[in-house]
């Protein structure tokens, strides 16, 4: 039998591409969120991503390319997120108003988490900067017609196929990302957010379904 090689094992060309690529796309989702779109530069991408600059601009040739890329990077992180919730949750045993208020506060944690932060980033510079509208837009497109299957999934097919759901779905985005957007000014807890409970008693309402049911010791 022939001996173990000795030493780490050497990456393939593409796998080298493949890993700087990634320390690249995850530096820039990092600055969006820490630092803004002006503190997002080519410099404080590569010094953050720990690549050279021909490294970078093998990749990515300007900015708005990396940031591009980044916005593609940060609609596969949601929906590999969402679908993770969706997977790790207990749907399979909850009905009803207990199913439409889980996935309601399901859907509230992802506009919590740091890319919602980084995509408004990109909105903002893209409502004067054509060509970052121009790539963001059929982007934001394609994520929200792949979110819109992951939510289906988190309400369950019962109260996905009501016919006030796609009304109902569309509220609660437009409305959670406003609220969302209040918390650059607001130090306060997420979690405890008044506007759950209304956006929860709001979904059962459209969907049709009463109050979850009381634990029995509390009846």
């Amino acid at each position: 039998m022939a001996a173990a090689p000795n030493g780490p094992v050497r990456r393939t060309q593409t796998e080298r591409r493949a890993s700087s690529r990634a320390l690249i796309l995850n530096a820039a989702v990092e600055l969006l969120v820490e630092s803004g779109y002006s503190g997002t530069t080519t410099v404080t991408i590569q010094e953050r991503a720990g690549v050279s600059r021909g490294r970078l601009l093998h990749h990515f040739p300007s900015r708005e390319a990396v940031l591009m890329a980044a916005s593609q990077h940060l609609a596969g992180e949601r929906i590999a997120e969402m679908e993770q919730w969706v997977a790790r949750s207990s749907y399979g045993r909850i009905h009803g108003a207990e199913r439409v208020d889980r996935a309601t506060e399901l859907l509230w944690e992802t506009f919590r988490q740091p890319y919602f932060w980084a995509a408004m980033e990109l909105w903002t510079v893209a409502r004067t900067n054509e060509e970052i509208r121009r790539s963001l837009l059929p982007e934001e497109q394609r994520l929200g017609t792949a979110i819109e299957h992951v939510v289906a999934t988190m309400f369950g097919p019962a109260h996905s196929s009501h016919p006030a759901f796609p009304d109902t779905r569309e509220i609660l985005f437009t409305s959670m990302r406003g609220v969302a957007i209040t918390y650059a000014l607001s130090d306060r807890d997420p979690g405890a957010d008044p506007h759950l409970p209304m956006w929860q008693r709001m979904a059962r309402g459209q969907l049709g379904v009463g109050h979850p049911a009381r634990p029995k010791d509390s009846q």
